[in-house]
């Protein structure tokens, strides 16, 4: 069979490929991606989207609970498991073949298969029909990352779970284990224990959540603890010893190794880039640590090759995935687009309470030499969250005193994973301290404690 020729090859439909291939088939583009088992890639399937719908009904559930906070009566509230799960489930599919759809209104040819890429230019999908030989001037690598196994702690399905395990659990654990406090860890951890799990997590840093603030960490430690969860820092999990229905766990730590019992563990101890079985070596590619190294721009050195996403490593963000195939699309077009700023991406945990923020810690700031101002707010400061009924968190703000460039934000508390975007702008227009406090919030929002942060920072805060 002849090959088939087009402009743009793009391999993985995630939150990275199937927006490269949108965005290039805008620009005029004879496109095709090529994705080897669910449109949508791991993050409307078995990553971003699920997860957040189970901790939505968590979320609920919880309220539930409050209700008589609120002059409200429940009795006998309680969960389904298998129906939470189903939810979960249903809003991925229906997510899944909106991409389907997606791709048919921009005219994207869609291979279902395993890609390999034989040579610059040719990639070759196997399908359950047989080959298909396919051939472009530019090739967008989006094949994404998985979990990562250590030895000793890998999962079986059965006792010891991956992320994937977790979304569509075998039953509801008692006694958990969560080794690693990262954003896939905490949040199967507060699923978890808000349904009723008897919760600990282990992390070999000093800190939960390590990649935060430091405050935010502590804040967020003692939410978890509050809530029930056990927290173990600057631990190890040496080996599991695994019998029918239970785990036996090694824990390492400054004062020596003790062991405790569970009847499930999940392990979230960090990710690793799909780049085997690609041919990726043989063309040239360089690999580090399971990641493609690009340029700035996404450009693997091999000509006409692009790596976008979570197999170009860090952050492991699904926006910073899509930004990054806009990106690619406007640069195969002829366009002069911008490269990404790493520190201008926000993360965002969906934890309860959740966690999220930009730019530096205060302490990447004072290493980087900067002299800094920090402003904070608390959450019982503001109406909107009193109302709520979440008067728990505090938004932290860190700018150079010299510039006023707002360096850093950090906040924790109820829907920050929704405000922290205003401070995403605010540092993509290279706002300044005066800026945004000249700038008028809504009343009575959340968002005022945005603006009353900053104003912290310079000891000008008003509601408190």
């Amino acid at each position: 069979m002849a090959a088939q020729n087009f402009d743009v090859i793009v391999i993985g439909s995630g939150p990275g490929g199937y927006v490269a291939a949108i965005r290039a088939a805008q620009l005029g583009q004879n496109v095709a991606i090529v994705e080897r088992e669910n449109l949508g890639g791991i993050c409307l399937n078995w990553g971003c989207i699920p997860t957040k719908a189970l901790l939505r009904s968590a979320e609920v559930f919880h309220l539930m609970h409050r209700a008589k906070e609120f002059g409200l009566s429940v009795t006998g509230a309680n969960f389904d498991l298998n129906a939470v799960v189903a939810r979960s489930r249903g809003v991925a599919k229906q997510l899944s073949g909106g991409i389907g759809h997606l791709m048919k209104k921009n005219k994207i040819t869609v291979f279902m298969g395993v890609a390999i890429l034989p040579k610059v230019g040719t990639v070759s999908v196997k399908t359950d029909k047989g080959t298909d030989e396919l051939t472009a001037k530019s090739i967008i690598l989006a094949t994404g990352a998985r979990a990562r196994e250590l030895p000793g702690l890998e999962a079986d399905g059965d006792l010891v779970w991956t992320y994937r395990h977790a979304l569509q659990p075998k039953r509801m654990p008692k006694k958990l284990l969560v080794i690693g406090s990262g954003a896939i860890g905490i949040e199967f951890a507060s699923f978890f224990n808000t349904l009723g799990a008897d919760t600990t997590v282990v992390e070999v840093m000093d800190r939960v959540l390590p990649v935060e603030d430091a405050e935010v960490s502590a804040f967020a430690k003692k939410a978890f603890v509050k809530q029930g969860m056990k927290i173990l820092e600057k631990t190890t999990v040496k080996k599991l010893d695994r019998s029918p229905g239970k785990v036996v766990a090694h824990l390492e730590d400054a004062n020596g190794t003790t062991t405790q019992e569970f009847d499930t563990v999940i392990s979230a101890v960090g990710i690793i880039g799909n780049t085997e079985n690609l041919g990726l070596e043989a063309l040239g590619v360089k690999i580090d640590r399971t990641h493609v190294v690009t340029d700035e721009f996404c450009r693997t050195g091999v000509e006409g090759l692009y790596a976008i996403g979570d197999i170009a490593g860090a952050p492991w963000l699904a926006h910073k995935a899509s930004h990054e195939g806009v990106m690619v699309a406007e640069l195969i077009a002829g366009g002069h687009p911008h490269p990404i700023k790493p520190n201008s991406i926000a993360g965002c945990t969906y934890c309860n309470p959740q966690v999220a923020s930009v730019g530096l810690t205060e302490a990447k700031a004072k290493e980087a030499g900067f002299e800094i101002k920090v402003g904070r707010f608390p959450f019982i400061g503001n109406g909107k969250a009193i109302a709520l009924g979440e008067a728990e968190g505090f938004i932290k703000t860190i700018f150079d005193a010299k510039t006023g460039e707002m360096l850093g934000a950090h906040m924790i508390g109820a829907e920050v994973t929704e405000l922290i975007q205003g401070y995403v702008v605010a540092r993509g227009l290279e706002t300044t301290e005066e800026d945004l406090m000249n700038t008028v919030f809504p009343h009575p929002t959340l968002s005022e404690m945005m603006h009353e942060s900053v104003l912290d920072a310079y000891g000008r805060a008003l509601h408190f």
